[in-house]
């Protein structure tokens, strides 16, 4: 027989609220999934060589702005020199970070076949290693989006992101440990696939943990020997600012990752779902739960750039896998299939989705009822076939 079953967020909006949730039919959803599905055959086929000219010439920025900024430290008793030195560090760990690192290891650029962009050799420059940094963030998250309970990017297991996360006391802490979260991002991101909670209750197995921390202390002493000792020690008598000037670029580099990460996933109008609402999950739903759990930021060709494209989080929750250059291109037929089927697209500009996810952090600091924004935007009607009685 056929089963039709509606299955309603456990998110209750306040008393003032008034805004109804659109409801959306099983053949709706399958319908949308046929349709992005579409999207990523035709993006999939016209892959070439522009696509490569265009990592390549990405790459090429990167280092000529890393070589910049590592001899602009040779002067850096300038002071205009150590901020323009600085600067260039800082932009080069955000392109390696944003649209190389994470975009090469979700395996957009595999098809290339060049060990350099290859996802399974890829090392970025950051202290997590990239396996640890794939299994948490292109498994974990990328599967289990904004599910409660399987998806550890909410609030990485420390921050209080959604209303469905039970209150303690210790939750008033929220935003100092986001402050922390943000200064310290790589570290973080780090940490995250240790599953500390895990270790705790003996559900993580020694082996498995010596694995990731054997991993991490090849990776950070990379890292630290290069940041804070070789090329400092390069620069003789200017050791301390050359110091200074790595230790701001990484700080500028976590800061961004940070809030563009956080802007993509938790402002006001993302939605969460829980485990019972996503069992047995078909194509055209897991579709649906990327783009209610997300949200993009506006802006021009820079701020794509500079936030690996992430600023279509939408689209890239969509297609992990397709070049993110190639977001801008297809966002507006998402956007287009969002509208004819009465789902949110939530979009804004960078300092709005920011305020939205402070506002948000202090607001879940306190055990407070969600406002009529919080309120689940869309129920989606489920329809399983099962075998007769």
């Amino acid at each position: 027989m056929t089963l039709t079953q509606n299955l309603p967020t456990t998110r209750t909006a306040t008393p003032a609220a008034t805004r109804e949730p659109v409801v959306l039919s099983a053949e709706s959803v399958e319908a949308i999934g046929r349709e992005l599905d579409a999207i990523r055959d035709r993006v999939v086929a016209d892959l070439g060589t522009a696509d490569r000219d265009y990592i390549l010439g990405v790459v090429r920025t990167q280092r000529r702005l890393e070589l910049a900024g590592r001899a602009l430290m040779f002067v850096g008793f300038l002071p205009p020199a150590w901020i323009a030195g600085t600067a260039a560090l800082s932009v080069s760990k955000i392109l390696d970070n944003m649209e190389i690192g994470h975009n090469v290891m979700h395996g957009q650029y595999d098809w290339m076949r060049d060990d350099m962009l290859h996802s399974s050799s890829f090392e970025w420059d950051n202290v997590c290693p990239s396996d640890q940094w794939r299994h948490s963030h292109n498994y974990m998250h990328h599967t289990y989006t904004n599910i409660l309970d399987m998806d550890r990017d909410i609030g990485y297991g420390i921050l209080r992101m959604e209303y469905e996360q039970p209150w303690n006391p210790l939750r008033l802490g929220n935003p100092v440990y986001a402050f922390w979260l943000m200064v310290l991002f790589q570290w973080g991101v780090m940490a995250h696939d240790i599953e500390y909670e895990r270790v705790i209750t003996g559900k993580k197995k020694w082996p498995e943990v010596k694995r990731i921390l054997t991993g991490w202390w090849h990776k950070v002493r990379r890292q630290v020997t290069k940041d804070y000792i070789v090329h400092p020690a390069l620069t003789g008598p200017l050791f301390p600012l050359t110091l200074a000037g790595n230790a701001t670029a990484n700080l500028v580099r976590n800061v961004w990752a940070f809030s563009v990460i956080f802007c993509g996933h938790f402002p006001s109008g993302a939605q969460v779902f829980t485990q019972e609402e996503t069992a047995e999950e078909t194509r055209g739903e897991w579709y649906v739960r990327q783009m209610l759990g997300s949200a993009n930021i506006s802006g021009g060709p820079l701020m794509h750039l500079a936030t690996g494209n992430l600023s279509h989080q939408i689209e890239h929750h969509l297609f992990p896998d397709l070049p993110a250059h190639r977001y801008p291109e297809i966002a507006e037929e998402v956007r287009d299939i969002c509208e004819r089927y009465g789902l949110p697209y939530t979009t804004g500009p960078l300092w709005k989705q920011v305020a939205s996810v402070w506002v948000k952090m202090f607001r879940l600091a306190l055990p407070l009822p969600p406002t009529e924004d919080d309120a689940p935007a869309v129920i989606i009607e489920r329809r399983r076939e099962t075998a007769a009685a």
